[in-house]
C-alpha cells in the first residue's frame, strides 16, 4: 500500500470524526506524526480542536515547535499544565529527578503530569485522536485505528496507525510540516528533557524514552492497550 493510499484512508477518518463523532480533539505531543494529524485537520478544514499537555519539563524545542505551530495554522491549541499542588508534594517527597529512583516513582510523575492533564483536557469530548503507530513500538504492535477508550468513555482514533516512519516524513516534506528541531539530533520519539535521550543508528524508535526502563514498561498510562471496539 502506498503513502497516497494510506493517506486517502487517513483522510476518510479524519471526516469520519468530525462528522460523527464531536466534539472530538486531537492530542499533540509536538511529535512528527501529530504534526501530520495537525496539518491535514487544517487543510482539510474539519473544525477539530487540538490540545497539548505542557508537563513542565518539556525541551526548548518542543515548546518552539508550539509557537511556531500556533503561528501556522488555524487550528485552536489548548494547553493543559499538571497541579502546582500535586507537583509540590511529588518534588517535595522525591526531589525533582525522583522518576529515575523507581518505575513507580518514574509512573507517578507520569500520571501528575500527563495522565491527569490528559483527563481534564477530554472532559466533555466524545473522541480523541492521537498520531500512535503500530510500528513505534512492541507495547503498540496491535494498534487499531479506532479503540473505545473505557478510562475516560469516549472513542479513541489512531489514524497513523498504519503509517511507516518514511510515510510520515514522506508526508512532512511533501507538504513542508513543520516539526521538532531534535529530529535531525536523533530523537524519533520526544516526550519530557530528563526523560528522552538521541538514539543510536538501528536502535529501537522508543529507545530513548525511559532508557533506563526496561522495554516492555516504557509508556506513561496516556495509552494503556485496551480492547478493540466497532
Amino acid at each position: 500500500m502506498t503513502v497516497d493510499d494510506k493517506l486517502s484512508g487517513t483522510q476518510a477518518l479524519l471526516g469520519e470524526v468530525a462528522r460523527s463523532y464531536g466534539p472530538a480533539a486531537l492530542a499533540l505531543s509536538l511529535g512528527a506524526e501529530d504534526m501530520v494529524l495537525l496539518d491535514l485537520v487544517d487543510r482539510l478544514g474539519l473544525g477539530i480542536g487540538a490540545f497539548t499537555l505542557d508537563t513542565g519539563r518539556l525541551h526548548q524545542e518542543t515548546y518552539d515547535l508550539l509557537q511556531q505551530a500556533r503561528r501556522r495554522y488555524g487550528v485552536a491549541i489548548e494547553i493543559y499544565a499538571p497541579d502546582s499542588a500535586d507537583i509540590e508534594t511529588y518534588v517535595g517527597a522525591h526531589g525533582p529527578n525522583g522518576f529515575y529512583d523507581s518505575v513507580a516513582l518514574r509512573q507517578e510523575c507520569c500520571r501528575i503530569r500527563k495522565v491527569r492533564p490528559l483527563a481534564r483536557a477530554l472532559r466533555g469530548k466524545r473522541a480523541w485522536i492521537t498520531g500512535q503507530r503500530r510500528a513505534q513500538s512492541a507495547t503498540r504492535g496491535g494498534l487499531a485505528l479506532r479503540e473505545w477508550d473505557a478510562e475516560h468513555a469516549l472513542h479513541k482514533f489512531n489514524p497513523l496507525a498504519d503509517w511507516s516512519h518514511d510515510d510520515v516524513w514522506a508526508y512532512i516534506r511533501r507538504h513542508d510540516v513543520p516539526h521538532s528541531a531534535l529530529h535531525a539530533q536523533g530523537y524519533p520519539s520526544i516526550g519530557c528533557a530528563p526523560c528522552t535521550r538521541a538514539v543510536a543508528p538501528g536502535e529501537d524508535f522508543r529507545a530513548g524514552r525511559w532508557w533506563w526502563e526496561d522495554a516492555a514498561q516504557k509508556e506513561c498510562g496516556l495509552h494503556p492497550r485496551q480492547p478493540v471496539h466497532g
